[in-house]
């Protein structure tokens, strides 16, 4: 009874999260989309368990996200021993931002 109750406003805060999303500066001031736009609806998209619309609004959230936990995990566990699996990890997530954006600038998406 209890998961039932948890899960039903876990569903109805994702359905009403729209409203918490914050506006892109960049995209206001440049007129077009960021590096980051996306991301937000994205990872509402992953926690409703989309991960095709996830996908499709921002390719490289499920590896910034691995980035930011692996990240901080090692870290706090194997402090400047970590360095270069840090980098590492920047690096590729970096890249997929990088190619996912010039990507989406230069093929028309029907968002």
């Amino acid at each position: 009874m209890f998961i039932t109750y948890i899960l039903s406003a876990w569903s109805s805060f994702l359905d009403k999260a729209d409203i918490f999303l914050l506006p892109c500066p960049f995209k206001y001031l440049f007129k077009i989309d960021c590096p980051g736009c996306g991301f937000q609806r994205s990872l509402i998209f992953l926690l409703k368990g989309d991960w095709e619309k996830s996908f499709d609004m921002y390719p490289p959230t499920v590896p910034l996200l691995i980035t930011f936990i692996v990240g901080l995990s090692a870290n706090y566990w194997f402090g400047k021993r970590s360095d270069k699996l840090i980098k590492t990890l920047y690096l590729i997530t970096g890249s997929i931002i990088l190619v996912s954006y010039v990507y989406k600038m230069w093929i028309p998406h029907p968002h």
